[in-house]
């Protein structure tokens, strides 16, 4: 184990590592419950156990792969954002048929399976400057953050200030605020497992506010009737990929939602490399080809499964931020998100509110990666600020780093500074242009 992992070559072990694992996988047991919620209303003639089962399947088999492969703390899951775009594209443009919108998904994962394969998406990321680097994982912080803190209902929707502050005596603000508060005394104490530990407190600490309820049941059937969604075919006889390959409309929702895998991957493994202490002082991340490889693999598989893109998440960073250095924290979470396909009423338990407090806290750790942005020089600063800022205002990882882009290369032209800008900073640049005007 020790000569596949390079545990102690990483400074871990393996008590640290599936101690990691598990914390990952609290931070986005969520999905369990939210993507189903989702994908049903859009799936009418589905049962919610068989999303719920592509749901976890498809994180499990993929978030495994990602360990045995790439050997990094990193787990997959359904993306949200992708998901809802799916849900609408069925009922829309696919004309109620939701398996031609997972043989989007499925088509989409292939494209861009094959851009990595050809080292275009590598070579992409190699031609960002270091200032988006940082910004790109200032970002991603505070969108973690702010994730945390809307699932608690610290932060709410507002019409007249579009977010505010929530009601400080409903029970799920009171858990989020437990969470947060334990987790930084225990991180402050140095006790391991400090940011796990912060999610067991708030969860148990919900009960008697009713936040965390009694489990519906423990053990549910698997149900695989979305498997193969996009070989699937409709009341027609016509399969759902067919559709997909002889439909521009489709097509260009294929590219949208590449594009926006694209990028949300790489800030994702920017954001998790940086707590999980495999980015180079430059900002690359080590060995990032088998993390994009199985992570544009993933978006297929979650096609195939009928459980949309399923895509690294974010909240990974949660279980590197507590210790998470190898692949065996990725094989326990994918581990763990197996069992849940059986054990999801009891998973239901741990309430979005319990993880707050990780979610936060790790947003904080990201902050400190602002202190390598030259704010002085317009070139380095305003388009790291429009990265910042544009993640969190536009709630979307791939639109915040789109506009950095556009924004670098714009300063660039009006600064008389173009031989700055690599040939594939263009190529990126142009590619967000036409993404958001297909928007």
């Amino acid at each position: 184990m020790e000569k596949f992992f390079k545990m102690q070559e990483r400074g871990s072990n393996p008590g640290q590592e599936l101690r990691a694992g598990l914390t990952t996988f609290l931070a986005m047991a969520y999905i369990i419950i939210v993507n189903p919620s989702i994908l049903s209303a859009a799936m009418p003639d589905v049962p919610t156990s068989a999303i719920v089962t592509g749901t976890c399947l498809g994180a499990a088999i993929m978030t495994v792969c990602m360990g045995v492969f790439a050997n990094r703390p990193l787990a997959c899951a359904s993306g949200l954002g992708v998901n809802s775009m799916i849900a609408a594209a069925a009922t829309g443009v696919c004309g109620g048929d939701w398996h031609a919108a997972m043989a989007i998904i499925f088509v989409e994962g292939i494209a861009i399976l094959l851009l990595v394969l050809c080292g275009l998406r590598e070579a992409i990321m190699d031609a960002i400057p270091v200032s988006l680097r940082h910004a790109i994982s200032v970002g991603l912080g505070l969108f973690i953050a702010m994730i945390g803190l809307s699932n608690a209902g610290i932060i709410v929707n507002d019409k007249g200030t579009l977010l505010a502050l929530g009601t400080i005596t409903e029970p799920m603000f009171i858990v989020g605020i437990i969470s947060i508060v334990a987790t930084v005394i225990l991180e402050a104490f140095k006790v391991k497992g400090s940011i796990l530990l912060g999610i067991v407190i708030a969860v148990i600490c919900g009960i008697p506010l009713g936040v965390t309820t009694a489990p519906a049941g423990i053990v549910s059937t698997l149900d695989f009737a979305t498997f193969g969604a996009p070989f699937q075919t409709d009341a027609d006889g016509v399969m759902g990929i067919a559709k997909v390959v002889t439909n521009p409309t489709l097509l260009i929702l294929a590219f949208s939602l590449m594009m926006s895998d694209f990028f949300d991957t790489m800030g994702t493994a920017m954001a998790v490399a940086k707590q999980g202490e495999f980015l180079t002082e430059d900002g690359n991340v080590k060995d990032i080809k088998p993390i994009l490889i199985v992570d544009s693999a993933a978006a297929a598989v979650g096609g195939l499964v009928g459980a949309s893109s399923v895509t690294t998440f974010v909240e990974s960073a949660s279980g590197a931020a507590d210790g998470g250095r190898t692949g065996l924290t990725s094989i326990t979470t994918g581990v763990l998100f197996l069992l849940a396909a059986f054990l999801s009423p009891l998973i239901a338990c741990v309430n979005s509110a319990a993880t707050c407090g990780a979610l936060v806290y790790v947003g904080y750790l990201m902050m400190s990666e602002v202190s390598g942005i030259d704010w002085s020089d317009v070139l380095d600063g305003f388009p790291a600020f429009m990265i910042v800022a544009g993640i969190c205002m536009t709630y979307s990882i791939s639109a915040g780093i789109g506009l950095g882009f556009i924004a670098y290369v714009l300063v660039a032209v009006v600064t008389g500074q173009v031989a700055k800008v690599k040939p594939l900073m263009w190529v990126a640049a142009l590619a967000f242009l036409v993404y958001f005007l297909a928007a």
